[in-house]
């Protein structure tokens, strides 16, 4: 972008406008400034292969970056110390138990000098499209606590990851196993990771092309997804000593 015209071109103004075409993305992958977080926009948004991604107090910016980073459920990287944390199966994993939870959760900074992405504007955006049935969590549990989680966005067969947060070790990545193995079992042929990070890569994400990332979005998205209310149709660890009353 090399003037204030190439901004206002980026600016949604109108509830109605649609986003730009994504080859005017800045080199971030910045595609537009402005507009709103009704479902509308975020379903659009998360249809296009965009996302929402600002501080709080911040003018919404919308992002669909080159390259992009990916997971494919089955290509999950499960090293031997991971296998043993899922084995053990001193846990119970759940979906859609606790998705405001598990968002709040993933909202807290990191350390004592990180804030946080995720705004209460943010918060209540995305439980509104869990309440509609496009934003999904799942939750582990140890004797009655939350100790990780992980919420994100579906379209169709594709799901957007979004965030992810433990209390426990390894916590997350239980989170993670379970998901993908219930996409696999569904049939999702991506999870969009969005921002590669030391960490995906070392769960197996990679970074493709934004071309290649849309081409197979888009025909993951058109596939019909589960019917209902997202829950696990697979024998997951659901002890009633670790879930809470």
């Amino acid at each position: 972008m090399d003037d204030a015209a190439d901004l206002m071109r980026l600016y949604l103004a109108d509830p109605d406008q649609p986003f730009p075409p994504v080859e005017l993305a800045d080199p971030s992958g910045l595609i537009a400034f402005g507009g709103d977080l009704s479902p509308r926009r975020l379903l659009n948004a998360y249809s296009a292969g965009i996302f929402p991604w600002y501080d709080p107090g911040e003018i919404i910016q919308w992002y669909c970056p080159d390259p992009r980073s990916i997971l494919i459920p089955t290509d999950l990287r499960v090293t031997k110390s991971y296998r043993r944390a899922v084995d053990r199966a001193d846990y119970a994993v759940t979906m859609n138990r606790a998705f405001a939870t598990v968002m709040s959760n993933c909202a807290e900074p990191r350390d004592d000098d990180a804030g946080t992405w995720i705004g209460a504007d943010m918060l209540a955006a995305y439980l509104r499209l869990h309440q509609l049935g496009h934003a999904h969590s799942v939750e582990v549990w140890r004797d009655g606590e939350l100790i990780g989680g992980l919420y994100g966005v579906a379209r169709g067969r594709s799901f957007a990851g979004e965030s992810m947060f433990s209390r426990a070790r390894d916590a997350s990545k239980v989170a993670l196993h379970w998901l993908c193995t219930q996409l696999t079992a569904w049939k999702f042929p991506l999870i969009d990771c969005q921002i590669a990070s030391g960490h995906l890569t070392s769960l197996g994400a990679i970074e493709v092309s934004r071309a290649d990332f849309l081409s197979l979005h888009t025909r993951a998205a058109a596939l019909p997804g589960p019917p209902g209310r997202w829950k696990f149709d697979l024998s997951v660890p659901a002890s009633p000593d670790h879930l809470p009353l």
